[in-house]
């Protein structure tokens, strides 16, 4: 599902999600649980480093990590499946950004085009601004991140009030910002979607019509891919077909016991 705000019944319960703790360190080998035998997991997905023991007074929590255009929102909602919930970070971001008190704000800093003709922030002339000017950036992020920390909090309760699991956080400065939301603290695994840069910029530029140095000078402001796939429990490569990588995710919820 792509998010947990809604009016109606919008979760299944699922059951306690249950992983074997005694992992072989050596990637794509687990040893055999309730849910999965001996075995290798397909060659897109195998064990980073041995997951920490489960916590058992928190909800499964799990946290995306990755690049710029990596494929997480993708990997996320099938990840969170009809019992379980997603959380996207960038989707808060958006909301608050079009809330009607910052226009004046935005307008005094970014200038009169940052506003559309029809009273839209116009995103792209902020990320221009901002990703090339730090001070622009933490003037921005002053004003939307306890917003969206806010949002997230609430979805965090609403989710674990109506028994849905997994959780799945969607966030991009999820490590860089762990000391202001204790969102990574909170996550029981995190997931390092691996895909090729080269992948990633035909994507982006494709998709979201980026110039070709855009997904770089984006992933400059923050900590290295590698330290990100370091810290991973999991790492899912999304270097084939979404056929490929929905087959790869389906094998990581089944070693988590989501099936």
């Amino acid at each position: 599902m792509g998010g947990c705000f809604s009016d109606g019944p919008w979760f299944q319960v699922a059951p306690p999600a249950r992983i074997d703790q005694a992992l072989l360190h050596q990637p794509g080998l687990v040893r055999p649980t309730p849910h999965a035998p001996w075995g290798f997991l397909p060659r897109n997905i195998y064990m980073s480093s041995t997951p920490s023991a489960p916590r058992a007074t928190e909800p499964l929590i799990l946290g995306i990590l990755g690049g710029v255009a990596a494929g997480k929102t993708r990997v996320g909602t099938r990840l969170a499946g009809s019992a379980g919930c997603l959380i996207q970070a960038d989707a808060l971001a958006r909301e608050a950004l079009e809330l009607p008190q910052l226009a004046p704000l935005l307008i005094q800093t970014f200038g009169p085009d940052v506003i559309d003709g029809k009273g839209q922030v116009r995103r792209e002339v902020i990320a221009k601004q901002v990703f090339v000017d730090p001070g622009l950036r933490e003037t921005l992020e002053g004003w939307i991140h306890p917003r969206v920390r806010a949002r997230i909090g609430q979805a965090l309760i609403e989710a674990q009030t109506a028994g849905a699991e997994p959780i799945v956080l969607d966030v991009p400065l999820l490590l860089e910002n762990d000391g202001e939301h204790g969102l990574a603290s909170r996550c029981r695994y995190l997931i390092f979607v691996d895909t090729p840069s080269a992948l990633r910029q035909e994507r982006a530029t494709r998709q979201r019509g980026w110039p070709a140095d855009e997904v770089a000078r984006r992933e400059a402001t923050q900590i290295p891919l590698s330290h990100k796939r370091e810290r991973a429990d999991f790492v899912v490569a999304n270097d084939g077909s979404d056929h490929e990588l929905d087959d790869a995710v389906d094998q990581l919820r089944a070693q988590l016991g989501l099936t």
